[in-house]
């Protein structure tokens, strides 16, 4: 346990890092995404994937579990982005908002379609600087076709920010999913 408290302040000073680079921003990710959800039903569940101090669960109607490594706030769950408490197929939209660090995030985004029901959204607001080859990030077309990859479709993207981009995915179905068998053996069409 000795080796992990190095870790969570080190996520400590980068979350506030990440807080005070944004207060200089002319518009907040996070924003968007609240207003997107507000465009659509306050019956969608949403899993906040490295919510940070719970902000969106604070902005919409919906059922947000919010999920960080850290809680800062009582209402996060404390826990592995790559291992949730989270049901399989049991929430409507996915949200990383600015939370795609580390390595391992394939492993986060894999957690999120483990979560999401069938056509869920995956939501994702990343630092454009990161996803700009030019300036030593990743490309946006091949980090696009990995997630896509994973088991999503790209729905839309807004480049349009110049402090940050956002990606609006949904989970794809599976053929196997679309059908059932009913009790003669006979395939159907699932509705």
């Amino acid at each position: 346990m000795a080796g992990l408290y190095p870790l969570l302040e080190l996520y400590g000073l980068q979350l506030l890092r990440y807080q005070e680079q944004m207060l200089h921003w002319p518009e907040q990710p996070v924003n968007i995404i609240t207003k997107w959800l507000k465009d659509h039903s306050p019956s969608l569940v949403v899993a906040d994937f490295g919510c940070g101090d719970a902000r969106l669960a604070r902005s919409v109607k919906n059922k947000v579990w919010s999920l960080d490594l850290v809680a800062n706030d009582p209402s996060v769950i404390a826990c592995d982005m790559s291992n949730t408490p989270l049901e399989s197929s049991s929430v409507d939209v996915a949200v990383f908002c600015l939370s795609l660090m580390g390595t391992n995030y394939s492993s986060f985004l894999r957690e999120a379609l483990r979560v999401l029901k069938p056509r869920g959204w995956l939501l994702i607001a990343e630092v454009k600087s990161r996803l700009d080859p030019n300036t030593g990030g990743a490309d946006p077309n091949k980090f696009l076709k990995a997630i896509c990859e994973l088991g999503f479709t790209m729905e839309s993207k807004d480049f349009s920010n110049k402090m940050f981009v956002l990606f609006y995915l949904k989970k794809k179905v599976r053929f196997d999913a679309l059908f059932l068998y009913d009790s003669s053996m006979t395939l159907r069409k699932m509705r």
